[in-house]
């Protein structure tokens, strides 16, 4: 028997091995299996094709060193969605294996998966039967302690079968009136009880108050009717729903109805600060048949939720971030992709770099599931597909219950510095709306999608600024740590007394971050409760859902942060939202700068005001006319569209154009540059004016590696497989030169930045 096996590496798709006569039984399509690869590398890879005939090759084939698992660890139709993935994406199925299965289920992995073991009481063989209790209770009749732990046993434990019943150590002494270990050691001394050691699920099952689900307001209701009309004809259906319209109740009602099916929903959200806030609402109405899976969960967890799956053991609903796409579904009815616009839902490294929004619509297809795309600022590439047919479009524009939107005021904070009336990073109104906010006891949150202290230090005398030694990029100031730290490797380096170029000790902070915000509001407000999110204060385990849950009871009074407060978080009593500096967002150069600034206004306006109040926004920018100002202050999504969708019509961008972006990264500057040189000179051979480039990017080198880049511009209908064939071609030729051996070649099929 010979058998294609798909490792963890980024080379050829499968790798053939040879199958000992004693091991064929085991091995099946799916089984894991340990193999030596190369000199002196052992890798745990996947069994994708099973052959009988070996096949033509020069090379000696290896055989390989055991079985690591015989049960197939994926469904046969998952093989297709990872052939695909490779395929769009650019990138080896070893790539794919490695990025979704569990590294629990690796064996060159340290935190390779282990059973979670507990101590369990049940009867010893000689009282494990009714007829033989009373003996037991005449033998300890004097020891009431033990008469009163082996009443909670009896009690607590629910099998009927004397000879079964069994409870949890810990479990028992929680229920027992004395709680007393002694007296359960006394009962296993003298073998009335004894103890063993089970496995038991990490996942546990929570005791929950199943509820109706809430009734639709009739505005609701009416989108519900259009999606599921909607659904007859197509697959996929845009939600164009203004925050706070109740989306996810609409999204309720049709996850029950695909559970009548006996089918499956995913639910995907972009961030895990999501998950607990929807995971507690969801599961008032569907209990344990819920998972959550994310990367907050350590990889004996993942194991475990992927096995429930395989296995088919409870969940019928995974709510999750974009790598829940991976989980081996068996049959699903439903895809859910809430807030469809956000950039975290494509993976940027390691490879495959794919759209987790996209790639659930091709998993959705593949299993004859229906979608439904929910955003209240859709990207410009759903509602362009939903204008142009392709996509159903349902649009709910009104909020629950019919509370206005909240209303935004612009403060032009240049004609406020001209004046000299800006004396602090909030203007003069902010801080008036932000005293009044708190005078009646609601809360406030503010926006600044920059963290740490200041941006960058400066010489006021050379312009000096200090530069990460790994990246090409200036260092930001975070003051708690009192460190400049590289945004983008990690590195942290000393803030220098002195310039190391004129020798001046006058260096000063310019610009400000969340620490600097969190900073000058305990300075205004120091009696009041103040916490900052943003991805310094949410490295820690249940971080994020600490601090929501104290935004959520009003311990905070004032929520500052970057992005992460504007995804569709619900807050009942957020009255006033600050966005501090609406300029940074629009100054980005990336041609989705416009619409992604757009977005995060909406998105993070949107939080202020709901429950039947409406809430206020104090926008502070330089450019209170700029066009896209205008439309925010509108909240004009379709005009926004209309100029964003001329701009890329006209300089071939998407929708109307599918990009590839082609990274070259090399230690020496030159050779990045010349490699990339080398394959824009063959590329535009056979694409022609589809090669743009090479380019240096605006971070030209990260983690001691140059950077050049490419950027195809490709019509949509062309074929992604011809296309692959000749990029595949192109690199193998270039490689071959010994020169550029090394270069680390990348592709990025549809960026979003």
């Amino acid at each position: 028997m010979y058998i294609e096996v798909i490792l963890p590496v980024p080379l050829a798709d499968t790798f053939t091995y040879f199958v000992p006569p004693e091991m064929e039984a085991q091995i099946v399509s799916g089984s894991l299996v340990w193999v030596s690869f190369g000199k002196n590398k052992r890798y745990t890879g996947m069994v994708s094709h099973i052959r009988q005939i070996p096949p033509v090759s020069t090379q000696r084939i290896k055989t390989i060193l055991s079985v690591e698992q015989s049960q197939p660890v994926i469904r046969r139709p998952q093989i297709q969605f990872w052939e695909w993935l490779s395929k769009y994406y650019l990138c080896s199925l070893g790539e794919v294996f490695k990025a979704v299965l569990p590294s629990g289920f690796r064996m060159e992995k340290t935190h390779s998966y282990s059973e979670k073991k507990e101590t369990y009481i049940r009867f010893s063989s000689p009282y494990n039967s009714s007829e033989k209790l009373q003996e037991a209770f005449q033998q300890i009749k004097r020891a009431p302690k033990q008469e009163q732990m082996l009443l909670a046993f009896i009690q607590h434990t629910k099998q009927p079968d004397f000879a079964q019943k069994e409870i949890g150590k810990k479990e028992l002494l929680t229920k027992s009136i004395s709680s007393n270990e002694v007296a359960l050691s006394g009962l296993v001394k003298k073998n009335i009880l004894e103890s063993f050691e089970k496995s038991v699920s990490r996942l546990e099952e929570e005791i929950v108050e199943i509820k109706d689900l809430n009734i639709l307001h009739p505005i609701q209701n009416r989108s519900y009717t259009e999606i599921v009309q909607a659904f007859r004809k197509k697959d996929v259906c845009l939600l164009h729903g203004v925050t706070s319209s109740g989306k996810t109740e609409i999204y309720t009602h049709l996850i029950r109805e695909t559970l009548k099916l006996n089918k499956q929903i995913l639910y995907l959200l972009p961030e895990i600060a999501l998950t607990k806030q929807i995971t507690n609402r969801l599961k008032r109405f569907f209990g344990n048949k819920l998972g959550v899976y994310h990367s907050g969960i350590n990889n004996n967890e993942r194991v475990e939720i992927w096995n429930n799956l395989l296995e088919g053991n409870g969940y019928q609903i995974i709510l999750g971030v974009r790598s829940s796409i991976f989980l081996p579904f068996r049959d699903l009815g439903l895809v859910i992709v809430d807030e469809e616009h956000e950039p975290t839902y494509k993976q940027q490294d390691p490879s495959p770099r794919y759209h987790a929004r996209n790639a659930a619509i091709v998993l959705a297809t593949m299993h004859g599931a229906k979608v439904v795309l929910g955003s209240a600022t859709p990207s410009i590439e759903s509602f362009y597909n939903a204008q142009t047919g392709k996509y159903a479009y349902v649009k709910l524009d009104k909020r629950f219950e019919e509370t206005a939107l909240p209303t935004i005021v612009p403060v032009d904070v240049k004609e406020l510095r001209r004046k000299k009336k800006m004396k602090s990073i909030f203007s003069p109104l902010l801080i008036e709306k932000m005293q009044d906010t708190l005078d009646k006891g609601e809360q406030i949150l503010l926006f600044q999608n920059r963290r740490g202290f200041a941006p960058v230090i400066r010489c006021k005398v050379c312009d000096w600024t200090p530069r990460c030694r790994s990246c090409d990029i200036s260092l930001s100031y975070h003051k708690k740590h009192d460190r400049l730290t590289c945004h983008y490797c990690g590195n942290t380096y000393r803030i220098p007394t002195e310039c190391p170029e004129c020798g001046s000790n006058d260096l000063q902070a310019k610009g400000y971050g969340t620490e600097k915000v969190e900073e000058e509001i305990k300075k205004l407000f120091p009696s009041v409760s103040v916490e900052r999110m943003d991805t310094d204060t949410t490295r820690k385990k249940n971080s994020i859902e600490n601090i929501i849950s104290r935004l959520e009871n009003g311990k905070t009074r004032i929520l500052i942060g970057t992005q992460m407060i504007s995804k569709g978080l619900d807050f009942d009593k957020v009255s006033l939202v600050g966005i501090l500096n609406a300029d940074i967002l629009m100054n980005y150069p990336d041609f989705r700068a416009y619409e992604r600034a757009f977005q995060l206004m909406s998105q993070v306006a949107g939080r202020a005001g709901r429950r039947k109040q409406q809430g206020e926004v104090i926008l502070q920018t330089s450019h209170p006319d700029h066009p896209l100002i205008q439309t925010v202050l509108r909240n004009d999504y379709e005009e926004m569209y209309r100029l964003q969708v001329e701009e890329r019509n006209l300089f071939r961008y998407p929708p109307f154009f599918r990009l590839i972006q082609i990274s070259f990264k090399h230690k020496k500057e030159h050779l990045a540059q010349k490699a990339a040189e080398e394959m824009t000179f063959a590329l535009q051979k056979q694409l022609g004016k589809r090669v743009i480039g090479p380019d240096k990017p605006i971070i030209g080198k990260i983690q001691n590696l140059y950077i050049r880049k490419i950027l195809l511009k490709i019509e949509v209908a062309s074929s992604i497989h011809i296309l692959r064939e000749i990029l595949e071609q192109t690199q193998k030729e270039l490689i071959g030169d010994q020169a550029f051996r090394y270069v680390i070649i990348q592709y990025d099929v549809d960026p979003v930045s």
